[in-house]
């Protein structure tokens, strides 16, 4: 079986000049395909990003995230993108690219509605310097991800289950604890798990990518059943969570309150 992590075809050895040939020229194509693949997830997952952070701003900056920090509005801003992400996750095969797409921006733009409410809490100084500096952080991780040669499968399973035992600690925290201390260290290994979620998710999306064209070869209908377009859709709503949850975390360590 080939190693769908590496974009190279297995060689089959010196005498087959012409085999090596053809396997070049796939190779090739594999990594032309895979880095316009790519660029397209990051593209789309940097455009919701853009427009999350537009939202928040001009809803911070026109009053209206005071009205989305209490109350039952509160509740919808803030679970809303919620039950997007769990509609195109489960439903991803059954929808459309055209509804996907269309899920993605409102989420981007619920997400908008739900962040303005940091900037009644942090300067807007803070906001953007932690925003710079997650964004540096998220460009690396994700290269770090792309490049490496190393399987983070087993690193990417215990993240994954690092993230339900912060939701747990975070409810602990809120409800009983109440705890200044608890909470920066729950700020810390949120910060950790999901700067490794960034480099373990890039790379499967490479391998998906990559496993899915192999396939391809030698059944092409395969495409159907993975069209490109929604490929690239949820991987940039994958990325877009590691990003926003990162740079909140680290937002409570670097931000300045009012």
């Amino acid at each position: 079986m080939a190693d769908w992590k590496d974009p190279r075809p297995t060689q089959t050895g010196f005498g087959a000049s012409p085999s090596l040939n053809g396997e070049i020229a796939s190779s090739e194509v594999f990594d032309a395909g895979l880095r316009q693949h790519m660029l397209s997830i990051y593209n789309y997952m940097a455009s919701g990003v853009l427009l999350t952070g537009i939202v928040a701003l001009l809803t911070a900056r026109s009053g209206l995230a005071v009205t989305f920090a209490s109350g039952p509005l509160m509740w919808i801003v803030a679970l809303s993108p919620l039950a997007i992400v769990f509609g195109m996750s489960f439903g991803q095969n059954k929808l459309s690219t055209g509804t996907l797409q269309a899920m993605f921006w409102a989420f981007a733009v619920l997400m908008g509605l739900s962040l303005s409410t940091i900037f009644l809490v942090y300067t807007g100084a803070s906001i953007a310097a932690t925003f710079f500096a997650t964004a540096g952080a998220f460009a690396g991780l994700s290269l770090f991800g792309y490049t490496t040669k190393k399987n983070l499968s087993a690193m990417g399973t215990f993240l994954t289950m690092g993230v339900f035992g912060l939701i747990i600690a975070m409810l602990l925290n809120a409800f009983f604890f109440k705890s200044a201390g608890f909470d920066l260290a729950i700020s810390f290994i949120g910060v950790l798990i999901f700067a490794g979620l960034t480099a373990w998710d890039t790379q499967k999306l490479k391998g998906n990518y990559l496993a899915i064209q192999q396939a391809k070869m030698t059944n092409p209908a395969i495409v159907q059943a993975y069209p490109i377009g929604k490929q690239v859709i949820m991987g940039a709503l994958t990325l877009y969570l590691d990003f926003i949850n990162m740079f909140l975390f680290l937002l409570r360590f670097m931000g300045s309150r009012d």
